[in-house]
């Protein structure tokens, strides 16, 4: 997912998406404890989706004060 993709959001889509991305990442760590992971790589993407999310989460509130 790309920043802007990510700024196209709305707020409540923001909140689903880290949702989801935190269980995905719970998922694959899951996953990689048994050796089941076909693409270690996700791990690291979720993680930077997660973070893209989040990032503006942030700013969306500290302009809303």
């Amino acid at each position: 997912m790309k920043p802007a993709e990510v700024r196209k959001l709305s707020s409540d889509d923001l909140k689903t998406e880290a949702t989801r991305l935190r269980r995905e990442m719970f998922d694959l760590r899951s996953q990689s404890t048994t050796e089941k992971v076909a693409d270690n790589s996700r791990i690291g993407k979720a993680r930077k989706d997660l973070a893209r999310v989040l990032t503006e989460q942030t700013a969306r509130k500290s302009v809303a004060k």
